[in-house]
């Protein structure tokens, strides 16, 4: 981490990593309450299924938008009010009354979910050295991962001793304590910040190109252009489908296919959680080291994602054709955690090619995996209601062919804006 470097880069990191935590507890918190608003409202498994989809909606609609205005106004704006507006629905959520109601206000919750990866990315690209990206990035993932882990188990505990709408309530308040936090604590580049002291500073930008904040809109027409720029995000829309599965339908799915109570449930689902944190953290120190020995980009990165994807697809089939109920929590457990390897390689990957536009090219990236993220809850729904659970599952482990064909074309060594510059030269000559 730097050797005789301070290390308040890394406190920021666990701030990060806290409000990464709360947004997923955020979105876990439905899917682990459903069984009681289906039970209170009547409400059937598609009606939560688009409950789940209208958040998605809202969120991949605003990846793009979201990395955009993170690049032009700072993670140290939009951070801070991305966290107050979806705090603010969170809270809301405990007053909808109607199938409409749930719906707008999880959809608006949506939204303001959108631009907190991208703005995260570009706080990493300016505050962690060359050789720490991964690692930084791991810390934005590992808190989304960890919140599943304790989601079930603290939502089922305040659902049982003070209602469902409790959860919504607490959350939302202690997101804005932190969007308050990070405002005071992360100004927009290091060198800004009273608490880093020279060595720290100077370890941060050893080797770095455009550690300024100017004000720029990303060569979007060009980016358009590239294979890299789609490819990653076609590898992401795979990946995150099949998280999404996990998330939006892993508790009700211990429920109802393999018989697990509630408590037992709160228990269960908490472990493929656990691995995809474990994994994430992992992938990224491996990933940073590996680079820092010499090995390229196109190893670290592309091998990571692409064994993720295997890994997670053969063990989610072992899972879905288990007929011993923690048998079946053993595979999904190596399958979701095994996505660990492929998210890492995938937000590390955005920096790499994107640079000083990283947030554009992750809202990017986030933007195409979302779109897995509003299909995932109600396929799913539609697949298990006609088909059952198991071939649900089945389905979900077949798309992964196309994420391990996709992340061949990434090719983390070259910056989308390295090939913007050399196709500029080919014209003019």
């Amino acid at each position: 981490m730097g050797s005789g470097a301070g290390k308040f880069r890394w406190r920021l990191a666990g701030l990060m990593f806290l409000i990464t935590f709360m947004s997923y507890m955020d979105r876990i918190n439905l899917s682990v309450a459903t069984p009681a608003i289906m039970n209170e409202f009547g409400f059937t498994k598609v009606d939560m299924g688009l409950m789940q989809t209208a958040f998605f909606v809202g969120y991949a609609l605003m990846q793009v938008p979201g990395g955009m205005v993170a690049e032009y106004f700072g993670h140290r704006r939009i951070t801070p009010i991305a966290v107050s507006w979806w705090s603010a629905f969170t809270v809301l959520t405990a007053w909808a009354g109607s199938l409409l109601s749930f719906i707008s206000i999880r959809g608006l919750f949506g939204v303001g979910e959108g631009p907190i990866f991208p703005a995260f990315n570009i706080f990493i690209y300016r505050w962690f050295n060359k050789a720490e990206k991964a690692l930084a990035a791991s810390f934005m993932l590992g808190g989304a991962f960890i919140g599943p882990v304790f989601g079930p188990a603290i939502t089922v505990s305040l659902t049982l001793a003070f209602g469902w709408r409790s959860v919504f309530i607490i959350f939302g308040v202690v997101g804005f304590a932190l969007a308050a936090l990070w405002y005071y604590l992360a100004p927009e580049l290091p060198r800004h910040s009273s608490f880093i002291h020279k060595a720290e500073l100077e370890h941060i930008e050893a080797g770095m190109q455009d550690v300024d904040a100017k004000k720029e809109i990303a060569p979007w027409k060009s980016f358009l252009s590239s294979r890299q720029f789609w490819a990653i995000g076609i590898q992401y829309f795979i990946t995150d489908y099949i998280m999404y599965v996990f998330l939006a339908w892993l508790p009700l799915y211990l429920m109802e296919a393999q018989g697990f109570s509630l408590k037992k449930m709160g228990i269960a689902a908490a472990f493929p959680w656990a691995a995809l944190c474990l994994l994430t953290f992992t992938a990224g120190y491996l990933s940073d080291r590996f680079i820092a020995a010499g090995v390229s980009k196109h190893n670290a990165r592309t091998w990571f994602g692409i064994s993720g994807l295997v890994i997670c697809c053969i063990a989610l089939y072992f899972g879905a054709v288990a007929t011993e109920p923690w048998w079946n929590v053993f595979w999904l457990t190596i399958s979701l955690g095994s996505l660990g390897l492929t998210f890492n390689a995938s937000w590390a990957a955005c920096i790499d090619i994107g640079g000083k536009f990283s947030g554009s090219v992750s809202g990017w990236m986030n933007f195409w995996g979302n779109i897995g993220g509003v299909l995932a809850p109600i396929c799913t729904a539609g697949i298990a209601t006609k088909y059952g659970w198991q071939a649900a599952i089945l389905f979900t482990a077949a798309t992964g062919i196309v994420g391990v064909i996709a992340w061949l074309a990434v090719k983390p060594d070259v910056s989308l804006l390295t090939q913007l510059a050399v196709k500029n030269v080919n014209n003019e000559v």
